[in-house]
């Protein structure tokens, strides 16, 4: 395994320099067998990190179903990431404390393999990529880590589809990580976000049946955001607000309110940066995930888990977070459970939140203390 194609440097001054940007070649003698029995390599992996390059100091932070490796700008002129709030210098996940790493994970879009990548052919796999589980996500994730040389996490955290890898860690490496920090996720997901997946996937199987990607895409997005915005939400901000100019009673069926346009805005610019074949892989990747597969339930977690939930968020609804809690206790383990108060529903764990942040900070602190007493004589 070797790191290949880096992009730009981290830190000219630290002792040990990784890259903040790079691309990973891993499983090249010998191919990554999925879950599905599929055997794949070589797999490429987009990686971007953050902080001194401290390998006891790791952090793995893993995105939710449409993000990407950058989590964090690196400077001012960078572009945002998709958690800018938390991951930096004094926020949460301190950057100057703290070598925060996140890799795009298997099938993604953003430089990591997936349906997008040239297969045996040499075309893009598209629908003919295998199917991807979480836990082949993970074990991806832990093959690139040990190529940057990180052998166990202080912590793992992440929301929705990154909080489904971050406890997935915990059981399928329970002595590679002190702590799981995990948002708006839970052990499995409902027959609610089952069916709401299967809805979006329709949506985009039908624009690439019709040649119609972009319209495929732009319908599955505007359903997602629905489920990612809580009624009180879409009602405060929206309301019935007509479009400026436009005549209600006008033949067509185009947007008429402004929550029309919004779901339209959100599903094209999703569809200008995403690929359909993506989020047919990684959207089916959520709903087959089951953290005690092959497991005994609540059993086997040796790191402590911190779990939060939204008030308002009825995809992964607070009172089966707070079950994932009781179960893991209930098996021996160290689990907590905090409610968020807060009416933006699933997506508040991608926004500003002072409760948020506190609790991720409690998280690595808690981390931070777990592994300095594991070091005492």
């Amino acid at each position: 395994m070797a790191v290949t194609r880096p992009l730009a440097q981290l830190n000219d001054t630290s002792p040990r320099v990784p890259v903040r940007r790079a691309r990973l070649t891993l499983f090249e003698d010998e191919p990554l067998r999925l879950e599905c029995g599929v055997e794949l390599g070589p797999i490429t992996v987009a990686v971007e990190s953050w902080g001194p390059p401290d390998p006891e100091r790791a952090v793995l932070i893993c995105h939710a179903l449409t993000g990407d490796a950058h989590a964090a700008r690196h400077g001012p002129d960078d572009r945002p990431g998709w958690w800018d709030v938390y991951v930096g210098p004094g926020r949460a996940l301190d950057t100057n404390r703290y070598w925060v790493i996140c890799t795009n994970v298997l099938g993604g879009v953003a430089g990591t393999t997936g349906p997008g990548s040239p297969g045996p052919t040499g075309e893009p796999w598209g629908l003919a990529f295998p199917l991807v589980t979480v836990r082949d996500m993970v074990r991806v994730q832990e093959a690139a880590l040990r190529a940057l040389g990180v052998e166990r996490l202080l912590l793992t955290a992440g929301g929705s589809l990154g909080g489904m890898q971050a406890l997935e860690w915990a059981a399928l490496f329970p002595d590679r990580v002190r702590a799981v920090a995990a948002i708006g996720a839970t052990d499995r997901l409902s027959a609610m976000g089952i069916g709401l997946n299967a809805v979006q996937r329709e949506a985009l199987l039908l624009g690439l049946k019709h040649d119609d990607p972009v319209g495929g895409m732009r319908t599955a997005r505007m359903l997602a955001m629905l489920s990612y915005r809580s009624a009180i939400h879409f009602a405060t901000r929206f309301g019935r607000t007509v479009q400026p100019g436009c005549d209600l009673l006008q033949a067509d069926y185009g947007p008429r309110f402004a929550i029309e346009s919004y779901l339209r805005y959100q599903g094209d610019k999703l569809a200008a940066r995403f690929n359909a074949w993506s989020y047919l892989t990684l959207s089916r990747a959520m709903d087959l995930f089951d953290l005690w597969a092959g497991r005994e339930p609540g059993r086997g977690i040796q790191a402590e888990v911190h779990l939060a939930a939204i008030s308002t968020d009825w995809l992964f609804e607070p009172a089966d977070i707070a079950r994932l809690a009781d179960l893991i206790r209930q098996g021996g383990g160290r689990a907590d459970f905090t409610l968020i108060e807060s009416p933006l529903g699933h997506d508040a764990f991608l926004i500003d939140h002072p409760d948020i942040a506190a609790w991720l900070a409690r998280a690595v602190r808690s981390a931070e203390r777990r592994q300095a007493v594991s070091a005492l004589p």
